[in-house]
């Protein structure tokens, strides 16, 4: 019987858990779906993702609420994928950050990856309606970005390690509480989306550029909060490993002279006894090895995801 397509079957809703990892520091998990954070100014929020939609976006703000009523006075969006910027507009006017790639990528393929993703995962796009058009940064940077927080708050470093989930992925970094948001360059126990990525790079240069801030607490793109260090070297170790695994299966299919399809049987039987039961393992595995397929066949940049071409991937690999 063939399966459901992406995650369009996954309507359960997801238990929420709000975590204050320390003073005005704030991350909410939600059992695989996408995390988001916020960190507090002396006279200011700094909001970490957007999710999907407005309304969803004024769940988590409600939320946050219990806890502080400083304005928004930042949003940061760690890469251009849908479900992370199209809540954008539940922020007010908050200055919006993000890579200088991520604001080129919203321009080149913002609009396909947002009708991509709402047919892929319709659960996360809660009110559709009300999401005014794609999400337009004010403020990009091309390799670091620091945004002082006041009083004796420190400072927030927002960095570019590298090309890695998507070309544009950036962290934000507070260097005085040891506290890591990695986005999607790292998973705690959830499976990787890859059909946006640079596998090589993310693998080797980029993970090495994200291990070397030495974080004691790190929030990735999904699953649970990694606490202390060798939770967080564990994380990115689960993230390397996954990368390692897809690219030495492919390659060795590609060089073997096999089908891409074969390549996908392949991936999937060496991951799946460590991350098949991780929330959207079987969601993004067709994705990741057709486009990990064009990497290694020198295909640079990736292909455009439409909802036609997502489907044609699917039928050829998943059903």
């Amino acid at each position: 019987m063939p399966r459901p397509f992406a995650s369009s079957a996954d309507l359960a809703e997801k238990e929420q858990t709000l975590e204050v990892l320390a003073d005005g520091v704030y991350a909410l998990t939600a059992e695989g779906d996408p995390n988001v954070g916020a960190i507090e100014g002396e006279d200011f929020l700094v909001c970490f993702e957007a999710l999907a939609t407005p309304a969803a976006a004024r769940r988590w703000l409600a939320r946050l609420r219990e806890h502080t009523a400083k304005p928004v006075k930042y949003l940061v969006l760690s890469h251009y994928h849908a479900v992370r910027t199209l809540g954008a507009a539940a922020f007010g006017d908050a200055t919006i950050i993000a890579h200088d790639r991520t604001a080129a990528l919203i321009r080149e393929r913002g609009k396909e990856d947002w009708e991509s993703e709402y047919a892929r995962m319709p659960r996360l796009f809660e009110e559709p309606a009300g999401i005014p058009g794609l999400t337009w940064p004010n403020v990009t940077f091309s390799s670091t970005l620091t945004i002082d927080l006041g009083g004796d708050r420190g400072d927030l470093d927002l960095a570019y390690c590298g090309r890695g989930h998507t070309e544009g992925d950036i962290v934000a970094w507070l260097p005085r509480q040891h506290i890591l948001f990695a986005g999607d360059l790292v998973e705690t126990r959830a499976a990787l989306y890859t059909g946006d990525a640079f596998h090589q790079e993310w693998v080797s240069g980029t993970l090495d550029q994200v291990e070397s801030f030495g974080a004691r607490t790190l929030v990735g793109g999904r699953g649970a909060v990694a606490h202390g260090r060798e939770a967080v070297r564990d994380a990115i170790a689960q993230t390397r490993r996954f990368l390692e695994v897809m690219i030495g299966e492919v390659r060795e299919v590609r060089d073997g002279g096999g089908t891409l399809k074969d390549a996908f049987a392949a991936v999937h039987a060496a991951l799946a006894p460590d991350y098949g039961r991780w929330p959207i393992f079987e969601h993004c595995l067709p994705f990741d090895v057709s486009r990990l397929w064009d990497e290694l066949d020198g295909v640079e940049r990736p292909r455009v995801w439409t909802p036609e071409r997502d489907r044609e991937v699917w039928a050829e690999l998943q059903d």
